[in-house]
């Protein structure tokens, strides 16, 4: 049995959602080769439908288990280095989506939607002491070297921020893979290990920013002060 590949997964459940319309391309071929799909009866005026078959649905079941596995792990994480945030005095958001605005290549400003997995400033009143710092938590090799080939993305965080990190789990990459504009944290079991440290530089948030921070929930601390010892 071939090994189905994320394009093959992708038309198993677009198939599965969808009317069986074949698109009759190399793909489908692939498909019908593996038994993951057969053909139906043809219809009145001749047409033809496609199903998933048994060992079809298998497949889209376990992709389903490994990617659920994936957001957990990732939303541990996250969970992680918001508590570390929190302890070392910080105020942090999960789940915000920012708007950079980065140079571009006809001088005028293209601006660019951010979701950063952890966002956070210190607990201070005072502006200029802030320093508003981005963590992007990454649990798997095939994400980090997908977000590494859209250098938009990680500028975005950049603009959005004086410090920038990737919080990677142990094991997916070496630090020098990461970009020298960001940090490193290597996840192990029971710590966070600092692997470089982010570059620091000067930065206030933008009144878009603020309006997003205002609209949005911070991180509950823990019920048990305890954990922020």
């Amino acid at each position: 049995m071939p090994v189905p590949t994320r394009l093959h997964l992708q038309r198993l459940r677009q198939l599965w959602r969808s009317a069986g319309w074949p698109c009759q391309d190399l793909v489908e071929v692939e498909l019908l080769a593996a038994g993951w799909v057969e053909r139906l009866p043809p219809e009145a005026g001749g047409r033809e439908r496609l199903r998933v078959t048994d060992a079809g649905i298998a497949l889209i079941a376990e992709s389903l288990a490994r990617n659920r596995a994936a957001r957990d792990t990732h939303e541990a994480l996250v969970a992680r280095v918001v508590l570390e945030m929190q302890r070392a005095g910080r105020v942090a958001w999960r789940g915000l989506t920012l708007r950079a605005g980065l140079p571009g290549e006809d001088g005028k400003t293209r601006w660019v939607n951010a979701m950063p997995d952890v966002y956070s400033i210190r607990h201070s009143t005072v502006e200029d002491y802030l320093e508003p710092a981005i963590h992007e938590i990454k649990v798997s090799r095939a994400d980090l070297l997908g977000e590494l080939r859209r250098p938009a993305k990680s500028a975005a965080y950049r603009a959005l921020c004086g410090q920038s990190w990737f919080v990677l789990k142990a094991g997916i990459a070496e630090p020098d893979e990461v970009p020298a504009e960001h940090g490193v944290l290597i996840a192990h079991e029971a710590h966070l290990e600092l692997a470089r440290p982010a570059p620091r530089r000067a930065h206030k948030p933008d009144f878009a920013t603020w309006l997003s921070l205002a609209r949005a929930t911070p991180a509950a601390a823990p019920e048990d002060p305890q954990a922020l010892l």
